[in-house]
């Protein structure tokens, strides 16, 4: 029987994320933040029966507003877009300076009542909008309120009326009309005066008679407030209930002066940009999330997270009530959040899968969902056609301005795409290729000119172009994109084999014009202001190195752990003590600083001392959670396993809740009372981990 059972749990663990795309699902029992690698800015979630549903900002993007469902909070399917198209001026077709840059579909929020979904968001300059469908795949129909409610948080109570919080610091409720066609007379009112520290981003809930707001506060350091009262309208108290979790990661580099009012920037523009620190936490941390129930009575949270050139990721975070205040965190260490943890207890399985198909050879009928136009297409103007798409050749000023652009999200930490154009139906002056969308952008692609056809690559932060002289229609086109180090590169190939790459270290950065990632792009346009041809492009496709992560989880192995703050590896001390091994010191790289991981089920390990030591065990429920080792397993000798990706890890102690860390200036023995690491990883608790043997 044992062996039966170590046969299940090594097919369990060979199972795990041998995904093509990135799935927070570890195929074990346990989950992996973040939910997606790709932004969805902005979520809101509620749950309707044994269904959960989630919502996203998607700004300038069309079709808009992302819908999504899940029966486990972990693996989620694509749903539908709530609409197709947005127009609500000549902006939204990209006329103009400006556009609707980053001023688009902001901050959602959905609700469901009475037997009907609603989801209310307000657009910059034009008020409040509410959708609204008896089913999620819809249809659904479209009212705009007005007004200026953003980033609000709504609450269907039960004596049938409406209300919504909004604003920042100083939080205002407002009461809205039965039949949205807008609010009561007199009913706004300050619920929250300013510096209470509450922030925006509201999530508004009632829960056992009481009333919950849950926001972003900014200042400090980007925690999470939750507000309390017995009324609507207040007196409201208030807890902090997420603090400091960044899951070990850091800011990445921002790009400075353009902001979601800014006009499109010129080719030529000026660009710089300010480098990550190493533990800043401003804005950093999770924020802007709500809560949702389970039918079993658990409370998970939802937040976002700045995740560098990638955008703004989502996470999934276990929610525990104490004296009346949901925490973000498990019992001993509220307010931090596993960056590895159990799925929820949903009781239903699911098999692990990522939300969208990201490759497309365009053969079908239809794009597939992850597809979003830069603003609003032009009808007529592309088409599906041979298995291939077709996009023609509208007049515009630079690529920013590009009408009929096909853009999805780059999916990280890291990805490379590459896709065929057929440039034989280019007319002079027209150029197509492959773009990373942004402030500033980078693109490579066909021009075509008197001459014949040019391949050019275009860099928009020293404004050059390199071009290269083809003799061939058909080129493919590649970009690869390091999206932990915010860096780029861009290549191409006549063949399809051999590539040759024009731009290199490509600085990618986040920034409020867009307000979004970096994302793939798919252009044409004509630099001479009139239509032109056309492009055809074929067979886009995603490569996704960290979407495979059945490795990152070592059971069998034997290893050795080096702690990142100090370049020490760990040893098993003489005295039974988990401690530090001193370069020079004869049990350094000795049998003493190697593990064997032993599995133990849904991603949990035990760590034995290959030197005979023993276990390594918590030990007591003292202030020092001491670390030591034992010759007999106990429940103290399981840890949940943090993947932290590039070969780094945390040990999360199953008995204290808290890592496995130490202090190194005081030279202290380890001890797993660490609430979670900073953005630099190398405060003690995160260790490189390296596969020395199936044996010793």
């Amino acid at each position: 029987m044992r062996n039966i059972i170590l046969i299940l749990l090594s097919l369990s663990i060979s199972c795990m994320s041998q995904a093509r795309s990135w799935t927070a699902d570890n195929g074990n029992g346990t989950f992996t933040n973040p939910l997606f690698y790709d932004e969805f800015t902005d979520p809101d979630m509620i749950r309707v029966g044994t269904d959960f549903y989630l919502v996203a900002s998607s700004m300038h993007a069309m079709p808009g507003l992302p819908l999504l469902r899940s029966k486990d909070l972990v693996n989620w399917d694509f749903v539908t877009y709530v609409f197709d198209e947005l127009d609500l001026g000549p902006e939204f077709h990209l006329e103009g300076k400006k556009g609707v840059y980053g001023n688009g579909i902001w901050a959602p929020a959905i609700r469901y009542h009475d037997g009907r979904f609603y989801i209310f968001v307000n657009v910059n300059n034009y008020g409040l909008q509410v959708f609204s469908a008896e089913r999620p795949e819809g249809p659904w129909t479209h009212k705009n309120m007005g007004g200026r409610i953003y980033d609000l948080g709504v609450l269907f109570d039960d004596d049938g009326k409406i209300y919504a919080v909004h604003g920042y610091d100083e939080v205002h409720l407002i009461e809205i009309k039965p039949d949205f066609s807008g609010y009561v007379d007199g009913s706004d009112r300050v619920i929250i005066p300013k510096g209470s520290a509450m922030g925006e981003g509201h999530h508004f809930y009632k829960i056992n008679g009481k009333y919950y707001i849950i926001s972003a506060d900014y200042s400090p350091v980007g925690r999470m407030q939750c507000a309390r009262a017995d009324r609507p309208e207040g007196p409201y108290e208030t807890a902090v209930i997420s603090h400091r979790e960044t899951m070990g990661m850091q800011r990445g580099w921002w790009t400075n002066g353009y902001g979601f009012w800014s006009d499109i920037p010129d080719e030529g523009a000026e660009f710089s940009f300010s480098e990550p620190s190493e533990n800043g936490f401003s804005a950093v941390p999770l924020h802007q999330g709500g809560i949702v129930d389970l039918p079993n009575g658990e409370w998970w949270g939802f937040s976002m997270m700045d995740m560098k050139s990638v955008g703004r990721l989502t996470y999934l975070s276990p929610v525990t009530w104490k004296d009346g205040w949901p925490y973000f965190g498990v019992e001993g260490n509220l307010g931090r959040s596993p960056r590895t943890w159990f799925k929820p207890d949903t009781g239903v399985e699911v098999e692990p899968h990522a939300p969208y198909e990201r490759d497309d050879d365009f053969s079908a009928g239809r794009l597939k969902p992850v597809w979003q136009w830069n603003h609003i297409p032009v009808d007529g103007k592309w088409k599906l056609a041979k298995g291939m798409l077709r996009l023609q050749s509208l007049p515009a000023k630079s690529f920013m301005f590009a009408k009929n652009t096909l853009t999805q999200r780059v999916v990280g930490p890291e990805s490379t795409v590459t896709v065929e154009l057929e440039a034989d139906g280019l007319k002079k002056g027209d150029v197509a290729g492959l773009a990373l969308l942004n402030t500033p952008y980078y693109w490579i692609g066909m021009v075509k000119t008197d001459g014949g056809y040019v391949l050019r690559f275009y860099d928009m932060v020293k404004n050059s172009r390199t071009d290269e002289p083809l003799t061939v229609s058909r080129v493919w086109l590649r970009s690869h994109g390091d999206f932990d180090k915010d860096l780029a590169s861009m290549s191409y190939s006549t063949d399809g084999k051999t590539f040759k790459t024009l731009g290199k270290d490509l600085r990618l950065g986040y920034q409020m014009h867009t307000f979004q990632g970096v994302r793939y792009a798919l252009f044409a346009y004509n630099m001479g202001g009139k239509q032109g041809g056309h492009a055809a492009f074929d067979n886009f496709k995603v490569e996704e190195p960290f979407a495979d992560r059945s490795k990152n989880l070592p059971v069998g192995k034997v290893i050795t752990l080096t702690n990142l703050a100090n370049g020490e590896q760990v040893w098993a001390n003489p005295h039974g003590m988990l401690h530090r091994a001193y370069r020079g010191s004869k049990t350094f790289d000795g049998a003493g600083c190697r593990f064997r991981v032993h599995d133990r089920g849904r991603g949990r390990v035990a760590l034995e001392a290959m030197d005979g030591s023993g276990f390594v065990t918590v030990t007591g429920l003292g202030l020092s959670g001491d670390v030591r080792l034992m010759k007999q397993e106990t429940e103290g000798s399981l840890f949940l396993w943090q993947d932290m990706l590039w070969g780094h890890c945390m040990l999360l102690s199953l008995k204290t809740n808290r890592f496995v860390g130490l202090n190194p200036p005081t030279g202290e023995p380890y001890a797993a009372d660490w609430p979670g690491t900073r953005p630099d990883r190398k405060d003690g608790c995160v260790f490189a981990w390296k596969v020395v043997g199936e044996k010793d």
